[in-house]
């Protein structure tokens, strides 16, 4: 029975991508089909299958073997951190986005990152049919996160119409990093995690080609040469078109880690700080209320769409709601040491994985505006700001998608 509640949902929120299209006759129904198919296999393959499994946990014990080496060097300044039976949060899940940030950053300026980006984004838009740049894009968030992806793609936003900024404003909504990911699989289910990058990559596309359907003519659908991420971000091509000396390269992007790392930190404070006082003032007013119990009621119907019972559908919509409302973080956070265990069923901590891994929440919607602020045109900025609406459903809708199609295949 749950699993044909699972499966209904999953049809139920395809649904609300066409009941809240912009041009529903305008949607590409032989595409959405093709990547909805291509999406449940993905699932199906890295879920169900031995060789997918296999990659999953190859990919899993390479960050976890990253994290390790992160925490040498972690130990070597805060010995009395590192070696201990229970490490804090600010030590084991964000310090080793120190050696994290630096690596990828290191692979672009080698050049191989931006050649993987590009040879995996051309496939995907052979297999789906869907713009070249759109399939790029949704593949360079996967590695380089929304906002980097952005800048590193001003030319492109320069050239393309208003109609495509907004398509990619949306897409934004439903991106991890690869720097994070390594935190995030310290913290939940790594193979959940890893599951859940790919498998959003494909339901972004999804869902804005049913939200926001844009026809692109051939002569259009191209890709602007791009600079390097680190170069763009930095200011690091220099007039002559030489890149910057590795070392001085190198320092920039550690302190670029380190303002990250700061950055995350401040925000689950002052969120898990907001969110108790919030329940403090609820709570002054009628014992049992709270966020949680708010946040549950509103998002109950989506979970127990899932293939929840409804204990448990409850459950996992305060955690939606609280991630919604503040970062992965704090969810990852409260549920980190049970996650593992007896108190979650395969197919909760599968949904409840896949859905928290990505950026969609409200606060990356003032990221998103604020980094095409300094980058397109007024009449282009206008448009995406008077659709943040649309930002939000496109974010929340990826999630969805993506949580349905892996708990398909998870009991």
């Amino acid at each position: 029975m749950y699993l044909a509640i699972n499966i209904i949902g999953l049809l139920i929120f395809l649904a609300i991508g066409w009941i809240f299209s912009k041009d529903r006759k305008a949607i590409n129904w032989k595409a959405v089909l093709i990547m909805v198919v291509f999406n449940l296999v993905l699932a199906w393959f890295l879920t169900s299958f031995p060789i997918g499994r296999m990659i999953v946990k190859g990919a899993a014990a390479g960050f976890d073997q990253l994290v390790q080496v992160a925490y040498e060097g972690i130990a070597f300044a805060f010995p009395s951190m590192v070696k201990v039976k229970q490490m804090d949060f600010f030590f084991s899940v964000l310090m080793p986005i120190l050696l994290i940030v630096p690596l990828f950053d290191i692979l672009t300026y080698i050049g191989i990152l931006p050649w993987f980006i590009k040879l995996i984004g051309r496939g995907l838009s052979w297999l789906t049919g869907q713009p070249k740049f759109e399939s790029f894009f949704a593949v360079e968030m996967m590695f380089l996160g929304n906002t980097e992806a952005l800048a590193v793609s001003s030319l492109q936003l320069k050239q393309m119409s208003k109609e495509r900024n907004l398509t990619l404003a949306m897409m934004s909504m439903s991106c991890v990093t690869a720097s994070i990911i390594g935190s995030y699989t310290l913290m939940m289910p790594a193979q959940f995690i890893l599951t859940a990058v790919p498998v959003n990559v494909v339901n972004a596309l999804i869902v804005t080609a049913m939200l926001n359907p844009v026809s692109v003519p051939k002569e259009e659908d191209t890709i602007a040469t791009m600079h390097s991420a680190v170069a763009e971000e930095a200011g690091d091509v220099e007039a002559d078109g030489k890149k910057e000396p590795f070392f001085s390269f190198l320092g920039d992007s550690i302190l670029g880690a380190g303002k990250l790392i700061l950055i995350i930190c401040a925000n689950v404070v002052a969120f898990v700080a907001l969110a108790a006082m919030i329940d403090k003032l609820l709570g002054a007013i009628y014992p049992w209320l709270s966020l949680e119990h708010i946040l549950g009621i509103i998002m109950f119907p989506f979970a127990w769409l899932m293939g929840l019972p409804v204990d448990d559908a409850f459950k996992f919509a305060q955690y939606m709601g609280t991630k919604l409302v503040t970062n992965e973080f704090v969810v990852m956070g409260e549920v980190t040491k049970t996650i593992r265990t007896a108190a979650f069923s395969d197919h909760f901590r599968a949904v409840l994985t896949v859905f928290v891994t990505s950026f969609a929440n409200f606060s990356t919607v003032g990221m998103i505006i604020g980094c095409f602020k300094g980058i397109v045109n007024k009449e282009k900025n206008s448009l995406i700001s008077k659709n943040v609406g649309y930002m939000l459903i496109s974010g929340i809708l990826v999630s969805l998608l993506s949580a349905a199609m892996v708990g398909i295949f998870v009991w």
